[in-house]
Order: structure tokens, then C-alpha cells, then sequence
């Protein structure tokens, strides 16, 4: 997602943050994992004030971080919203520009695919156990987590056991189903490969 925009003081902005069509993207091919996105970049470089000069930007980035430059990449530790604030500093003059921008970061509500098992090689005939860990979608009321094995069997279930009958590569995949409200995401999947061996 990119914008730009006229501040106070002539400044224009170009700020990025893509995760969300990173995670969109990769939910709708189901490929692997879609683990949580905590990293975030900001991009001024197309800031222009031609009247101050070069000016200096220091980010802070709502978790006790200040970063300072005209592009950033900050990650953060935990999923949680977050408030940025772009402070502008005009070293021709001294002046300070508090605030000159806030942006909303809000790593809550974006879709997280992901699941684990004991080991990707397994015996026929083993049991093991598939866990859909913190997968989620924060957008939606209720969701469906659903297994297919392809091996002819799907289940239901944040976390279920299953039994291979026959040797070789499985393709597990991961389905979460979301229900309401308005704009809940209505499927998202992931894959990972188990062999079994006889």
C-alpha cells in the first residue's frame, strides 16, 4: 500500500507498509505457512521541502523504538496495534516538527495460517498429531479449521490426529473457514509436505 500526500510544511510522503498483500497473496495460492507479518517499512524519499532544505526524519514507532532516516524497516515483537508518529527535523533552522504525520499499524486483524507435526517423515500406520497453533482470522466471529490429508480423508479441528495408511507424499492442507461479520475473509489455506515411508 503506498500514498502520497501534502503536509504542513510542503512535505510529501510516500510510506509503504505490505504486508497485507504479501499475506492476501500468499493465502490465495495456498502455499506454506502464513506465519504472522511484524515487520513493517516506511519509505520518504519523495519527501520534498524546498524552502527548508534537507530535512531529517525521526519515526517512532510506538513500541519505545526511534528510528531516524528516509526509509525504515522496523519489526516488531509481538501482534498488536501500533501508533507511529513522523517527527520532522530541519537542521537549516533548528525547527522541530512534532507529529508532522501518524500512521496506524495494526498487525491484530491480518490473517495467520500456520500448523505443526511431530516430524515430516513418518511410519504408515503411525499416529500423529497436527496442530493449527495460532492460526487465525482475527476479522471473522467463527472459524472452521479444516484438514485434507489427500489422502482421501479430511477432518475438523484446531487439533486432531491422523493416521497414514499408505506410503508417500502428502500434501496436508490447512483450510480456515471464517463466518461474519461484513468484510471477513472467507477462506485461507496452507500446505506442508509428509512423507510416509512403509
Amino acid at each position: 500500500m503506498h500514498f502520497s500526500r501534502v503536509l504542513a510544511g510542503a512535505v510529501v510522503l510516500a510510506v509503504g507498509t505490505g504486508q497485507a498483500a504479501r499475506a492476501q497473496s500468499a493465502a490465495a495460492d495456498c502455499g506454506p505457512p502464513l506465519l504472522p507479518q511484524l515487520c513493517v517499512d516506511f519509505d520518504a524519499s519523495r519527501s520534498v521541502d524546498a524552502a527548508a532544505g534537507n530535512l531529517l526524519y525521526r519515526w517512532r514507532m510506538g513500541d519505545s523504538t526511534t528510528l531516524t532516516g528516509l526509509t525504515i524497516n522496523h519489526c516488531y515483537k509481538r501482534r498488536a496495534r501500533y501508533q507511529v508518529v513522523l517527527d520532522v527535523l530541519v537542521p537549516a533552522t533548528g525547527e522541530v516538527r512534532r507529529a508532522e504525520k501518524t500512521f496506524e499499524v495494526d498487525l491484530v486483524t491480518q490473517p495467520v495460517i500456520n500448523f505443526s507435526f511431530p516430524t515430516t517423515t513418518v511410519h504408515a500406520g503411525q499416529a500423529i498429531t497436527f496442530d493449527a497453533l495460532d492460526s487465525g482470522l482475527p476479522t471473522c466471529q467463527n472459524i472452521a479449521y479444516i484438514w485434507d490429508f489427500r489422502d482421501g480423508t479430511t477432518q475438523q479441528g484446531h487439533r486432531i490426529e491422523h493416521t497414514f495408511r499408505r506410503a508417500g507424499r502428502y500434501a496436508v492442507r490447512l483450510s480456515l473457514r471464517g463466518y461474519g461479520p461484513g468484510d471477513c475473509a472467507d477462506s485461507h489455506c496452507a500446505t506442508q509436505e509428509v512423507v510416509v515411508v512403509p
